[in-house]
């Protein structure tokens, strides 16, 4: 028999009970039921729990996957301040020393499955990846887990991205004030570092939407290579290049980073894509880039990093982005990724944190996104814009609360007389940087 306090009160005041009983202390965030009843202390972000079908999803599924399903379905939601609802939620459930007890979710069951009902859970939503087989990152999983997560329509990602079609943080500061110019002034760091001279050849791994080897084909004189597993990312930077007259200097490509073997390479930028390689395939990354770089050439790696488990348990994939944003997508130590590539050869020179930045960028793309709802609701789906709008607002507050990272490394394949080709201060680039008005 359920204790009484559980079964008594609103809606709200059961839910919250329970939560509460569950984690161990009451509710830090403001809670509305579906029968309009509200519980928890003021705040400017408010939890509304729609209908009895999120539970429903939380009971079959526990975990975030439950979680995910429920807010793409629009059962659960959250109104006012998105920002700070997920600030109070990573305090509560992602940052606790102490998590609950098997005794204390078993004695929470009863009282969920009578707030929910006897039905079982809806089907989950569209647009989540299932009945994925074989082996992580082999070529064909990898194509599959990229088209599903770009080729949605170009559209949708200029509407969240802007005209800038960078989708990577950008480098704020200094004269950097709008989106357009962070991810400018970032194009043009990642050129400064990879010292480009004009004739070069540059490979870019991952080459989105081309708005990298257009920068440094235009700024820098470059011949440029990109490359992308991403039909219509490779349809849309080939028409940008066209229209940009630079056809003759840039060669966009639909393929795997394995499958390129065309070097020597002068300099090779990997931005945003490492954390699709995996853990399992990282030195196999590491080395092909090697192969493909002219001795004394420069890799430019630009990738989000997790912190190190204290107890070096094996990493999870996290369950709502690998369903539903970046399916095998895997999140390493900065630390591990340097490793790995001085284990396959590189000599790492230098190292640069980007967290706060990327969390200002993804605020950006909110805004951008939020200002243009019912357009990119219309050019894919609520459901999928329902899963962006919530992923990038908590990679935001994840950045911001130092639970990932992001990090710029330039590596070089070192001369066989162990040249390097840098001046001997090495961040000579920082020279051509404007003031940051924070200083």
């Amino acid at each position: 028999m359920l204790p009484e306090v559980w079964a008594m009160g609103s809606a709200a005041e059961r839910i919250a009970n329970l939560l509460g009983r569950l984690l161990g202390e009451e509710l830090p965030f403001r809670l509305r039921a579906w029968d309009g009843s509200e519980t928890g202390p003021p705040g400017p972000g408010v939890l509304v729990v729609r209908n009895r079908d999120a539970l429903r999803r939380m009971l079959f599924r526990p975990g975030e996957l439950g979680l995910a399903r429920a807010w793409v379905a629009g059962d659960l939601d959250a109104e006012g301040d998105l920002y700070e609802l997920l600030h109070r939620l990573s305090g509560l459930l992602w940052e606790r020393e102490a998590q609950p007890s098997k005794r204390a979710a078993l004695q929470a069951v009863p009282g969920l499955l009578a707030l929910a009902g006897p039905q079982l859970p809806p089907p989950p939503p569209p647009e989540e990846i299932r009945r994925r087989t074989g082996r992580r990152h082999t070529l064909r999983r990898d194509r599959e887990a990229i088209s599903h997560h770009y080729d949605v329509g170009n559209r949708f990602y200029e509407l969240v991205l802007g005209p800038s079609m960078v989708y990577s943080c950008a480098y704020w500061g200094g004269e950097a004030r709008t989106l357009e110019q962070a991810q400018a002034a970032k194009l043009d760091l990642i050129c400064r570092k990879l010292d480009l001279r004009e004739g070069q050849r540059l490979l870019d791994v991952g080459c989105g939407w081309g708005s990298m080897v257009l920068h440094a084909a235009r700024e820098y004189g470059v011949r440029a290579v990109g490359i992308t597993l991403s039909q219509e990312q490779a349809a849309c930077a080939r028409k940008r290049v066209a229209e940009a007259g630079l056809a003759d200097r840039i060669e966009i490509r639909v393929q795997d980073y394995r499958r390129t073997s065309d070097g020597p390479f002068d300099a090779i930028s990997s931005i945003g894509m490492a954390e699709h390689v995996g853990d399992d395939r990282y030195r196999e990354y590491a080395a092909r880039l090697l192969a493909l770089l002219r001795p004394g050439g420069r890799l430019l790696n630009h990738q989000i990093a997790r912190r190190p488990d204290p107890d070096d348990e094996p990493y999870e994939l996290n369950a709502f982005i690998d369903a539903y944003v970046f399916p095998d997508g895997e999140l390493a130590p900065v630390g591990r990724t340097v490793a790995l590539l001085e284990q396959a050869g590189f000599e790492v020179r230098d190292l640069e944190s980007l967290r706060e930045h990327y969390a200002l960028t993804l605020r950006e793309w909110v805004r951008n996104l939020e200002e243009n709802w019912p357009q990119a609701v219309s050019l894919t789906t609520e459901g999928r814009a329902r899963v962006w709008r919530l992923y990038m607002a908590a990679s935001a507050v994840a950045f911001e609360r130092a639970q990932i990272g992001i990090n710029q490394v330039l590596a070089v394949r070192a001369t066989g007389d162990g040249g390097s080709g840098l001046p001997l201060r090495t961040r000579a680039w920082l020279q051509e940087a404007g003031p940051d008005p924070s200083e």
